[in-house]
């Protein structure tokens, strides 16, 4: 199975540079997953295909204002680093550019001084940990200092740092959003609820890895990057006493989705559980929680088209895309979604 197997070709003017004005005026592409038929919806549709006794997993994951600009202390010269993974206190894993000025010892201010960082280790693929230094709440200076980590891919300057959260955010930890919740308000969600439709909540702390090329031309040979997640006692009795019953669980995201997958049991029985997950799915993949999956349109030969094409063929998927294209749908993060059922 080739990389290049999950290619197609995508106008780069269909890649959502902004969030719209309302999120849920997304549009909502639906395709059936056994015959591969879609329909074009909009997102506030989605209500058609929920039905009582069904299940949504959303991802409750927190983006932390993780870009931060500063200065070599020594030198000034201009240096920005990306928060990726808090290790221990108040050392993270970070990117950083220029990577070739900052050796261990090396020292960075970052607003006049307000937060200060020292290099410690360079890693096997080249990030940093640094220790920072301050004075107060890291939470707050963060605040104050860093930007949203938005993808590359995203050009434009995010004017609202809220709208690449989505509305039921809680726990900090992602370097990106879970970007298929985007389109959810709460009066969307107040309506699933009142349709007898259980919510449940897991974590999964999203990696800048989601956004790193494979770079291998065979799928079997990716390493794949690993994510901190966490499912609570809660959330299994709500989702397994969903599948006990008949009801379908639809997973908001391929967050969502690699979280249950991680925690399940070969009988398909969740358990609480919290860790590190490197899970990679692809086709052949067998789901063991899932029935349908609400998620975004997604990069070119990335591990996240290989996920969606796991559950509903590469085939029908590819096949999606390309009348997504044709119907001039919007690409990637702050694009419209796709309901596979």
């Amino acid at each position: 199975m080739n990389v290049s197997d999950f290619n197609y070709n995508l106008p780069e003017e269909l890649i959502a540079q902004d969030p719209l004005k309302k999120r849920s005026n997304s549009r909502l592409m639906v395709l059936d997953k056994i015959t591969g038929e879609v329909e074009h919806k909009h997102f506030t549709d989605i209500l058609e295909y929920l039905k009582k006794g069904d299940c949504l997993v959303i991802n409750n994951t927190k983006v932390i204002p993780a870009r931060l600009y500063g200065v070599k202390e020594d030198t000034g010269a201009a240096i920005e680093v990306l928060l990726l993974k808090r290790l221990d206190g108040d050392t993270w894993e970070c990117l950083v550019r220029p990577g070739k000025k900052l050796r261990p010892g090396a020292r960075v201010s970052f607003g006049d001084g307000i937060l200060k960082g020292e290099i410690v280790d360079i890693l096997e693929e080249g990030n940093r940990l640094i220790r920072f230094e301050y004075e107060g709440i890291f939470e707050e200076i963060l605040d104050k200092l860093g930007e949203m980590p938005l993808p590359p891919y995203i050009t434009h300057k995010l004017l609202d740092k809220s709208r690449y959260q989505t509305v039921y955010a809680k726990y900090d930890g992602s370097a990106a959003a879970p970007t298929a919740g985007l389109h959810f308000t709460e009066e969307l969600l107040d309506e699933i609820r009142a349709r007898g439709i259980k919510i449940a909540e897991v974590t999964l702390h999203v990696g800048l890895g989601t956004f790193r090329p494979v770079k291998v031309d065979n799928v079997l040979e990716h390493h794949m990057h690993s994510e901190y997640y966490e499912i609570s006692s809660e959330a299994c009795d709500i989702i397994n006493e969903t599948k006990d019953r008949g009801g379908k669980v639809i997973s908001v995201g391929t967050t969502s989705t690699r979280t249950l997958e991680s925690a399940v049991d070969d009988d398909g029985h969740l358990s609480p559980k919290s860790g590190d997950t490197d899970i990679f799915i692809y086709p052949g993949y067998e789901f063991k929680v899932i029935d349908g999956l609400i998620t975004n349109f997604h990069l070119p030969q990335s591990t996240l088209i290989m996920l969606v094409s796991a559950l509903a063929g590469r085939e029908h998927v590819l096949a999606a895309y390309e009348a997504a294209v044709s119907e001039r749908y919007r690409f990637f993060s702050f694009g419209d979604a796709m309901l596979i059922i």
